[in-house]
Formats: structure tokens, sequence, C-alpha cells
């Protein structure tokens, strides 16, 4: 791998890919208040909700890797860094974490005015082990550019420590009440 990072054009492995060779930590912060629109989140705004006892509607081949990966004792964490008033964006992914618990993972809020005397990487990422990180390059209508991947070492300090400081202030997925 490079040590500048990896940009998403060249090969590089899939996140099914990655997590599955993660052995200890998955984290991934987020910090933006909108991101792609989609279907699902169409439909949503349209008046459809998700029925929770047919998980076939709502479960993903993302949340099988989660599932898995927590089967093999990964502890995986997100946490969002959101502004309140939420975004009805926030307030749709806030509505489906379910699904992202249900798979195994932690979810913590953390309301962008208890944030402000955190210094925080200008992007969203994932970090693996501590040992790699897979950083997102967003456009400024929430749609992913690219994907860049780094282990360089000092880059790795800086996303962990932010991530564990937004983690240890963050308000857990059940305690949240969106505004």
């Amino acid at each position: 791998m490079r040590q500048s990072g990896q940009r998403q054009s060249e090969k590089q492995p899939s996140f099914a890919e990655i997590l599955g060779n993660t052995e200890r930590t998955a984290n991934h912060l987020e910090t933006r208040d909108t991101y792609f629109d989609n279907a699902r989140f169409q439909a949503w705004r349209q008046g459809e909700r998700v029925n929770w006892d047919d998980r076939g509607s709502w479960w993903r081949p993302f949340h099988d890797h989660i599932a898995e990966a927590v089967r093999r004792g990964v502890v995986i964490r997100r946490v969002r860094v959101v502004s309140e008033p939420v975004s009805e964006y926030i307030r749709w992914e806030h509505y489906v974490t379910r699904a992202n618990i249900e798979a195994g993972e932690q979810v913590r809020w953390l309301p962008r005015r208890l944030a402000s005397d955190l210094l925080l990487p200008g992007n969203d990422y994932w970090l693996f082990d501590d040992r790699l990180a897979r950083i997102h390059h967003f456009a400024g209508d929430g749609s992913l550019v690219e994907d860049e991947m780094s282990d360089r070492g000092d880059l790795l300090k800086v996303l962990s420590a932010a991530f564990v400081a937004v983690w240890d202030r963050a308000i857990p997925h059940e305690e949240y009440e969106v505004k």
C-alpha cells in the first residue's frame, strides 16, 4: 500500500474484504448532515416506514458483514457528529440506525455544539484495528467522490485520537433524542 494513500481509482480491497481481515476494532466517524440521496431515504420522506418484523426487507449485505465481524469478536463503533436541529437526512438516519444496532454495531451521536473544542478531521472515515484508514471524500451534495486508503502511522494516530475524543463525549443511540 502506498504510504501517501491510495485513491479509489486504484485497485483497493472492498469494505467486506477489509472488515474480513479486521481482528479487533472498526471505528467509523461521520460528520456530515446530509449524504447522497437514495431510494430508501426518498421512500421514508414519502411516509414509508420499515417493517422491522420483516428482516428480509431491510437487512442488507452490509449488515451481514458487520454481524459476521461482530461474531468473530470485532468491536464495531459508529459515531455521528450532527447539527441541531437535525437535517431531514439525519432524522432518517436516526430512524434506520436500528438496522446497524441489530447487526451488532455500537452507535453514538454527538451534537455539533458539544464538539467545538475537539479537533476533528475534515473527512469521514473508517479506522480498522488502528492500522488502516478508509477516508471518504464527498462532494457538496453528499455523493461519494472517492475513498482513500492510508496506513500512514501519523495519520492513523490523529484519526484514532479524534474518534476516541468524539466517542467518549457522544450520546448512546438509545439515549439520543433527535431535535
